[in-house]
Order: structure tokens, then C-alpha cells, then sequence
């Protein structure tokens, strides 16, 4: 076959890729209950490299012991017992020669479970939208949050730095700022979450300020060769159509505003990533790539390999996250190169749990 350019080597805010493919981040809740790696995340992850992904960025990891955790058994990295587990994880995906980008989350106002604290944190004291996921063990609404004080608000920048740290020392290539899907950093820059009147609420560039400053203060820490990434959405896992008020001139402010706090790359997920970010015009993706000189990964919808051609083809995106396609077929990019077909994405897959416990046994019923 003739070569395509989302087979073609790439580079990753100074990382260097075989193909222009990575696994998005997927939330698993298969760690054990202390955080730790679980024993069926080595195997998982370390398909994906076999299967020809030239890098994997990891579900959300918990970045802190107060309110960051938002699942049960998450993975976190806030111990030094929790890093070695993954350090293992990450020797054997680099021994497939694909990369491990480390996403650091903190769940917020939408965390569903957390073994550090009973309460909630969010930028204002709002009632999410939505329901809990009964597929990560969630029931019922989500908890009414509380306001975080500016201590709550300096510790969780904290757990940033610190888990980005622990990542570069456990052998991480990189680590990715999840500022998507209505999590924390995603509450602090959504309007009607974010009703504080201090420097992190009112207008976007407050509301974007606290997902800068941990940009900064990570890029800070690290050494310059680690790669230090961002992911960034409209719609949020419990409210899916949000979308910007101030549409393309927020996506400027917004984009322009990560790059300035140092950022090697921009992901951008849509549920369709090659759709208008807005009622015409480019996607969200496309829009990083023209305020921008970082690399853009574009997620959503890209299991469609001419999708995913003709994105990176057009100068729309630089590399794509493929999600769900991913786990129906590992070896995604290996089938996607040799022009072979790929099982369709089953949401029997997370019934009843989302988790790898389930995926295991869908998959032996189904061989």
C-alpha cells in the first residue's frame, strides 16, 4: 500500500512518534483500590503498543490526596508506591516502541467517588448538571459542591506539579493536563460553573487562568525534553452540547492563552472532530492549528480511517486519538495500514462496568 501520512513519523512537542496514531485517554477504573496499578492495566495498555499506536495517553490519573480523585479504583500518582506501579506499566509499552503520555485529571465538582474526603470541590458552590455514571459505579446526582478557597486552589496546583514529577520519574514521555469534559480546570473555565469573583471568575481570560497557571508551574518542573500537552473540549461528560458563548473569538482567547503558558501540544475532542466547532465554519481542532504553532491531536470520531487521512492530509490536525475503535481493535493502526477491516465499538463492552474486568469477559465471549 502507499504510504499515508497518519502513517508517517511525527513529532510531539519534541517526542518523536512512528505514526501520526495515539489511544485517547479512556477512564478503565481497573486500579487497585489503593491507587495502584490493577493487574490487568499491563496487559491493556501494552496491546495497544503491539497493535502499532505510536503513543497511548493514559486514562485520568488523580493528581492529589484532598479532592482530585473522581472515580473508584482510579489510578492516581500521588504516592511514591503509586509511580512505581506505573513505572513498571510504562517499561513494558516502551518495549512495544510506543510512548506513554501520562493525563493528569482532577475530577472537581464531578467527582463520583474519592477515599480521601467526603466532600466535593468545584470553582463555585453549583449543582452539576446530569447524573453520575452507573458504568464507573456511579448513582443518582452529583454531590452539591463547595467553593475552593485559595488554599484548596494553591494544593490542587500542587498535585499538578508534584504528579507530573512523579510521571517524569517513573519513565512517562510526557504528561497531558486534562482541561476537557467538564472536569475541574474545565468547571473553573465554563461560565456557569464559575461564579467566583476573584482572579480565577468573570471574564474568559480569568476563567482560563487556572489551567495556565498549571500548565506553567508543570513546564516549569520538568525538564524541557519532557512533553507537557493539554486537552480541551466543549461538551463535558455530564452536559454534552455546551459549546463557548463567544465561539470562535473565545476559541482564539482560549488557545492562544495555552500556548503563551507553554504548552507543547493541544488536544482538542469533539464528538465528531472533523465537524464545525460552531454552527459553520472549522472544527475545534482546525482552530488550534490556525491560532497556534503547537501540534494538535484531534479526537472523536476518528476510528473512520479517511477521517483521519483527510484531517491530517488538510493541515486540520497533526496527529489523532482513536477511542472506542481502539478498544475494539488494538491493533488499529495495524489493520488501518493494511487495509484490513476492524470489529465495531459494542457498549456491551461497559455493561455492566466500564472496566477491563468486563471488557475481558465480553471478549472471550465474543472470540
Amino acid at each position: 500500500m502507499p504510504q499515508h501520512e497518519l502513517f508517517q513519523p511525527g513529532v510531539l512537542g519534541g517526542m518523536p512518534l512512528r505514526n501520526r496514531t495515539l489511544v485517547a485517554p479512556m477512564t478503565r477504573i481497573s486500579a487497585d483500590a489503593s491507587g495502584e496499578v490493577g493487574p490487568l492495566m499491563q496487559t491493556y495498555y501494552e496491546a495497544f503498543g503491539k497493535g502499532g499506536f505510536a503513543a497511548i495517553v493514559t486514562e485520568g490519573v488523580y493528581t492529589d490526596q484532598y479532592f482530585s480523585q473522581g472515580y473508584e479504583f482510579q489510578p492516581g500518582i500521588t504516592t511514591e508506591a503509586q509511580a512505581a506501579s506505573w513505572s513498571n506499566l510504562i517499561k513494558g509499552v516502551h518495549s512495544t516502541g510506543a510512548k506513554v503520555i501520562l493525563q493528569l485529571m482532577h475530577a472537581g465538582a464531578l467527582s463520583q467517588y474519592n477515599r480521601h474526603c467526603d466532600d466535593t470541590r468545584g470553582p463555585s458552590a453549583v449543582q452539576p448538571k446530569g447524573s453520575k455514571m452507573p458504568f464507573y459505579r456511579g448513582t443518582g446526582a452529583f454531590s452539591h459542591t463547595l467553593e475552593m478557597s485559595s488554599a484548596e486552589i494553591s494544593a490542587a496546583i500542587a498535585g499538578f506539579v508534584q504528579s507530573a514529577q512523579r510521571a517524569q520519574d517513573a519513565g512517562a514521555d510526557g504528561v497531558e493536563i486534562h482541561g476537557a469534559n467538564g472536569y475541574l480546570l474545565d468547571q473553573f473555565l465554563t461560565d456557569y460553573t464559575n461564579r467566583r469573583s476573584d482572579r480565577y471568575g468573570g471574564t474568559l481570560r480569568d476563567r482560563i487562568r487556572l489551567t495556565c497557571e498549571v500548565i506553567e508551574r508543570v513546564r516549569n518542573a520538568v525538564d524541557r525534553n519532557f512533553t507537557v500537552g493539554v486537552r480541551i473540549s466543549q461538551g463535558k461528560v455530564n452536559d454534552f452540547t455546551h459549546k463557548w458563548a463567544g465561539g470562535v473569538s473565545d476559541a482564539q482567547i482560549i488557545f492562544k492563552a495555552m500556548e503563551a503558558s507553554g504548552a507543547n501540544y493541544i488536544h482538542t475532542t469533539e464528538f465528531a472532530a472533523d465537524a464545525p466547532a460552531f454552527e459553520q465554519g472549522k472544527s475545534l481542532a482546525a482552530m488550534a492549528k490556525s491560532f497556534t504553532s503547537l501540534p494538535v491531536i484531534a479526537n472523536g470520531g476518528l476510528g473512520d480511517r479517511e477521517i483521519a487521512d483527510r484531517m491530517i492530509a488538510t493541515g486540520d490536525c497533526d496527529f489523532v486519538a482513536i477511542g472506542k475503535a481502539a478498544l475494539a481493535a488494538p491493533d488499529w493502526p495495524t489493520r488501518a495500514r493494511n487495509g484490513q477491516g476492524c470489529r465495531e465499538f459494542d457498549f456491551e463492552m461497559f455493561s455492566p462496568l466500564a472496566n477491563l474486568e468486563t471488557a475481558n469477559a465480553f471478549a472471550l465471549k465474543n472470540a
